[in-house]
């Protein structure tokens, strides 16, 4: 009876002490959840406050209305929609380009055996290397003398060579995750390499491609300087440009719709993640186990 008393004792103290081990780390995961939490939470109050608010109220005081002023001004003054319309043109057609490519580089460096594959490997790694910023007044003065600079092709084009190097460098790593074997079956059942790229190189690497796409996504999306070398007309400029317009008189930020437009570009691109975000954890394992 007694031991039967201790060992419930035990059982009851075992859960106590688990509990209080792991509360630094509870502690620490909540601080950095508020770490995290509280900038966007602040940035989308921000957003519906007026600009007296802004000036005169504490920094932590709540909107006194709740109204969408801010994002029509955005929308309607500010043109957000139309630098929204411009990151899509030039975002998009970049990143099908980077994907594209990159997997057809990864596929033929992984999986065709030909003379001289890992001398191209390493080029494209030395292109990782190099400085974004290197490259921004050659390539102006390129465009320029191709009258490119009043166009978009000089984003797309731009982020499509930049996007590469990485591109192909992960997805070679990933196809070297994928067994031989399925090719080589391939091949002796009559496949070509076409047939064995479309049918089963990209359906095999689906999640990887997700992963690498978001991962670019962001970074495209997010581009400040090359946008805003490249884009010479107000009604070409991206959204990251178009927000250093958000002025008012003399001036002055119109701190409003500034919010406003940076809450829609912020929760945008989250939502987006969050719904990617189980196939972009499959795609960071996919390369881990081989077999």
């Amino acid at each position: 009876m007694s031991a039967l008393t201790s060992s419930v004792g035990s059982d009851r103290k075992a859960p106590l002490s688990r509990r209080i081990r792991r509360l630094p780390l509870l502690i620490g995961v909540a601080i950095l959840l508020v770490i995290m939490v509280y900038p966007v939470l602040w940035m989308f109050l921000g957003s519906f406050k007026t600009q007296p608010e802004f000036l005169n109220e504490p920094f932590w005081s709540l909107p006194q209305q709740w109204n969408l002023d801010n994002y029509v001004s955005a929308f309607v003054d500010g043109g957000l929609g139309t630098y929204i319309l411009n990151s899509v043109i030039a975002v998009f057609p970049s990143l099908a380009l980077i994907i594209l490519l990159g997997v057809a580089a990864g596929f033929a460096l992984e999986v065709m055996v030909w003379k001289g594959r890992g001398a191209v490997l390493i080029a494209f790694l030395i292109g990782i290397m190099v400085p974004v910023q290197m490259i921004l007044l050659p390539l102006f003065t390129i465009y320029f003398n191709l009258r490119l600079t009043g166009t978009l092709w000089p984003l797309i084009i731009t982020y499509t060579a930049i996007g590469l190097p990485l591109t192909v460098f992960m997805m070679a790593t990933y196809m070297r995750a994928i067994p031989k074997e399925i090719f080589e079956a391939a091949a002796i059942d009559g496949a070509s390499v076409y047939r064995m790229f479309w049918s089963l190189g990209l359906p095999l690497m689906r999640n990887a491609i997700f992963t690498v796409g978001l991962v670019q996504f962001f970074f495209i999306w997010n581009d400040l300087l090359i946008a805003l070398t490249f884009t010479s007309r107000a009604d070409l400029r991206t959204i990251q440009v178009g927000l250093l317009n958000f002025t008012g008189e003399y001036g002055a930020v119109d701190y409003g719709p500034t919010f406003a437009a940076i809450s829609v570009s912020v929760l945008g691109t989250l939502l987006i993640y969050l719904f990617l975000n189980q196939r972009v954890m499959k795609g960071l394992t996919a390369g881990s186990v081989k077999g």
